[in-house]
């Protein structure tokens, strides 16, 4: 019996539970579903013997399990008081994931339980799970026969072993055997797949079914029962007091929101994997195994974190840049737009049914707020819930919030805001809120398995899984909390200066149209922060936002309530941010401790990494202090540090919705999506007053001659923006001098078809961005041969006039890109190019040595896109110093790397403006 009582004791009972249950019922499933049900619930751990402690697994305590109300029927039995705010289920939390690591053990004196619990994406999981060929069936009224559900499918995705014997338990006793009649009179009913596990075409069609067959009458004592948990069905008393059963059978037991939600989140995640075109997902679900392509040993697959914090699109490859003619973006000018309106109601479509299949299956998640009060079910969920969820909604939930475009998550906001409905009701539920913590399980590779064969003809096909985590609902959630509120900054328009507060005369209340308290009352107020005037696109973008913050702060709330403050502090501490200030994002990571001369590359890469991707966004101060004297009225308007001050003045009051709506939908994207890699990096700054007002600072791409160049630039989005592309203006020119490319002017001027400023394809109206126009920069401009993007020249690759020129470029990069700008750091991104440098400081070293010793001597040009080398006898014109002056550059700049990473301090903090 001590093998038994062990087994159910993994399962979450305690041994004394354990050992009663199967003192009455023999059968270890029976017994432990029993458990579950809990008909042993008063069954204390006081009655444990001494014996007892063998069969609890070591290392873990014994859990409590949640209990029941009491329900107020004729039938009830009588219990203890239950307080429900107590913790009881944070063992049970703690069994989920004991993978984790070990829980420290509870007790009245901890002032937080969960503070052993932590949660890795570095986990790596190894299952096997079998692919099986599915049965038909046909059902009376149903036109197709109705395929039933696999051991198989019904345990994919699962990679947590107590779970995977929670979801075995549930199948094996709903698939087969017999439900006895709980009176003992001898009648019983057989129970069969096609009860509980056929996959019915519409999910209402399948729970109209369970409604059907759920309750059972005995033939012989006539006593109402529940065919999937057993137990008798008791009426409870309505408000005049009569004693009826409950309208809604399905939330009985346990074992019924068990069976539902796997078997609906199945279908939710098989219609939305076909939705969206993933295939091979779909297939791996369905068991269909003919469309999944399978290698071995193994297949990777792509992490799906990777894009959320390093790169958008393609990232820069080493040394390898397109040969273009400066055109920048290769997009079509002229966008065929006929299939879109079709195609966006194809979506909403789509959408829809999604959202309304969500709708549906919620009504069965456990929620103890639900209209009418909570059910026996809510109180006690089905220990497969939380497996449902992790595996199959957050495939569904990860997918929507990796949605890097909060203006088209806007606009499918039915089922965006279903979705949000789900994550509030699971952050509500004490054994569901951790939940939002944990990380994704994904499989990351796949190791195919002889197909074997069953009775000689079905087949059965094992496969080994290798799931790996990635990040969690809640760190997803946040990505788009960023976006949002740096959509509603946008949304705000230009900020003028505060101005103190006077107090009114009456008379100047009555002339200027204000109330008693000071109110104008001209103009509507605004509700719930949104303004009644604004365009109605505007309007609707900004209540998807207020929406999206409003979700993350009740999914804070309950975690709060229900895990503690300590658990929710770890949480948020993890998740990502746009920092307030460069000091705050490179302390948070440690970047300023003294490297370690020892240090691999790849420990380099990591701690560069974390540092740009948090630094990468920021708002600050680009505005020019006021001279004392100067009156600060409604119509002072600042000056910035910004090659277009003027023209941000002109627009300091207006009021342009388009336009705001355009900057906002920017500013959205721009926040968790600005390439960052250890090749290459785009750092932005907006003005936090003028978010119109931007500078830019791209580091030269790894494997051309800007390879780790600072290179700066100025930014305004216009009055027509993003109807025309933004204004644009190149700053690293040592003073207007150097001509670093032939898209790039000593002047300023940046040639680039998407700003109209080159020949090819231009900007889209409303479709372009200011993004597109970065990455072109640094990937199309700041190339590997710059040489070929003068007109003519694009023939000429490789040739000794190229390599000339290139060689011309790296001795300016150093001299200015490098030096000049280390020594004085152009404002605001003084701290980014410190860091930068120090951080790379071995690298770069080492690619000087490579540039001294691949010099050809030559005196630098300052404008080397002005004639073709092959025309230039000797030596290039407009020399500047002799062919010492880039070696004395070297040798100045390693001597300030090696500063650098001695004292990160050596430099001081003198900088310049830009």
């Amino acid at each position: 019996m001590e093998k038994e009582v062990a087994q159910i004791v993994e399962m979450g009972a305690t041994a004394a539970q354990a050992r009663a249950a199967l003192r009455k019922y023999k059968d270890v499933m029976r017994a432990a579903e029993k458990i579950f049900d809990g008909e042993f619930a008063d069954v204390m751990d006081d009655d444990v013997q001494p014996s007892d402690t063998a069969a609890k697994p070591s290392g873990r305590a014994e859990r409590p399990r949640m209990i029941t109300p009491e329900e107020d029927n004729s039938d009830a039995e009588t219990g203890s008081d239950i307080d429900l705010n107590e913790d009881d289920d944070e063992d049970e939390y703690i069994d989920y994931d004991s993978d984790y690591g070990d829980p420290k053990p509870f007790t009245t004196a901890s002032a937080d339980p969960y503070a052993g619990i932590f949660f890795s994406k570095d986990r790596k999981e190894e299952v096997i799970e079998v692919e099986e060929e599915p049965e038909s069936i046909f059902i009376p009224g149903v036109a197709e026969p109705l395929k039933l559900l696999t051991q198989g499918q019904w345990m994919k995705g699962c990679p947590e072993g107590s779970e995977q014997s929670f979801l075995f338990g549930i199948y094996a006793g709903l698939s087969e055997g017999v439900c006895a009649c709980p009176e003992e009179c001898g009648y019983s009913i057989p129970r069969a797949k096609a009860d509980f596990f056929a996959i019915y075409p519409e999910f209402s069609t399948y729970i109209q079914h369970l409604k059907e067959i759920v309750r059972q009458k005995c033939r012989k004592c006539s006593s109402t029962f529940c065919l999937a948990c057993g137990e008798r069905v008791t009426a409870s008393r309505d408000q005049s007091g009569k004693l009826t059963l409950d309208e809604n059978p399905l939330f009985h037991c346990a074992n019924l929101q068990g069976v539902i939600l796997g078997v609906g989140l199945l279908m939710l995640e098989q219609i939305f994997a076909e939705q969206i075109g993933d295939a091979s997902f779909a297939a791996s679900r369905t068991g269909n195994s003919k469309k999944r392509k399978v290698s071995t040993p193994s297949t990777p697959v792509p992490d799906p974190d990777e894009d959320d914090d390093i790169y958008y699109g393609s990232p820069p490859s080493k040394g390898k840049k397109p040969k273009a003619a400066g055109i920048g973006y290769a997009g079509n000018g002229r966008e065929d737009n006929s299939g879109q309106l079709q195609a966006l109601a194809i979506q909403s479509s789509k959408d829809l049914k999604v959202g309304n299949l969500l709708k549906e299956v919620r009504e069965f998640l456990p929620n103890l707020h639900r209209e009418g009060g909570g059910k026996t079910s809510d109180f006690l969920p089905h220990p497969t819930t939380l497996a449902h969820l992790r595996r199959r909604f957050n495939y569904v939930s990860s997918t929507l919030l990796r949605n890097d475009s909060l203006s088209d998550m806007s606009d499918r906001n039915v089922l965006y805001f279903e979705l949000f409905e789900w994550l509030e009701t699971i952050s509500n539920h004490e054994s569901l809120a951790s939940m939002m913590a944990m990380p994704i399980m994904v499989v990351s590779s796949i190791k195919a398995v002889n197909t074997k064969k069953v009775g000689g003809r079905s087949q059965i096909r094992e496969r080994t899984i290798i799931y790996e985590g990635s990040s969690g609902p809640r760190e997803l959630l946040e990505a788009i909390v960023i976006q949002a509120t740096a959509a509603m900054k946008g949304l705000e328009g230009p900020r003028g200066v505060e101005q103190p507060k006077e107090e009114m005369t009456e008379e100047q209340k009555r002339l200027t149209g204000t109330d008693a308290n000071g109110k104008g009352k001209g103009k509507a107020p605004a509700i719930n922060g949104i303004d009644p005037a604004a365009s109605h696109e505007n309007r609707k973008l900004l209540e998807f936002c207020h929406r999206i913050i409003a979700t993350a702060s009740a999914i804070d709330r309950s975690l709060r309530e229900t895990k503690g403050g300590a658990f929710l502090q770890r949480l948020k501490a993890s998740l990502p941010k746009v920092p307030t200030s460069i000091a705050d994002a490179t302390t948070s990571i440690g970047v300023e401790q003294e490297l370690n001369a020892g240090m691999t590359d790849e420990e380099l890469q990591k701690i560069y990494m974390q540092w740009a991707t948090r630094v990468r966004f920021e708002y600050c101060d680009l505005t020019i202090p006021p001279s004392e004297g100067t009156k600060i009225d409604d119509e002072y308007s600042p000056s910035f540090k910004h090659y277009f001050n003027q023209e941000a003045r002109m627009l300091a009051n207006a009021d342009i919705p388009k336009r705001a709506l355009a900057i906002a939908k920017e500013l959205a994207v721009l926040t968790t999506n600005l390439p960052v890699a250890w090749d290459s990096s785009i750092f932005l700054r907006v003005d936090e007053g003028r978010v119109d007002v931007i500078k830019a600072l791209i580091i030269g791409p790894e494997g051309t001659p800007y390879q780790n160049g600072c290179f700066l630039f100025d930014i305004f989005l216009g009055s027509s923006y993003n109807q025309s592309p933004p204004s644009i203006r190149y700053i690293t020119t040592n003073g207007g001098k150097y001509r670093f490319n032939p898209n790039l002017y000593a002047d300023g001027k940046v040639c680039l078809s998407l700003l109209g400023t080159w020949t090819g394809p231009g900007w889209v109206a409303g479709k372009s961005t200011l993004l597109q126009v970065l990455v072109s920069i640094q990937s199309m401009i700041l190339c590997d041969e710059p040489y070929l993007n003068e007109p003519g020249w694009s023939g000429m690759a490789g040739t000794p006039a190229s390599k000339a020129y290139s060689a011309n470029v790296r001795r300016m990069v150093v001299n200015t890109a490098m030096l000049a700008n280390l020594k004085y750091p152009p404002e605001p991104f003084g701290e980014v190019i410190r860091t930068h440098f120090r951080l790379k400081a071995r690298q770069i070293t080492m690619q000087l040595d490579k540039w001294l010793a691949d010099d050809d001597s030559r005196q630098t040009s300052a404008d080397g896109g002005g004639t073709p080398l092959s025309k230039m006898p000797g030596q290039m014109p407009n020399a500047s110093g002799s062919g010492n002056v880039f070696k004395s550059d070297v040798d100045e700049m390693k001597a300030l790397l090696f500063k650098l990473q001695m004292d990160s301090g050596a430099l001081g903090s003198t900088s310049r403006a830009a």
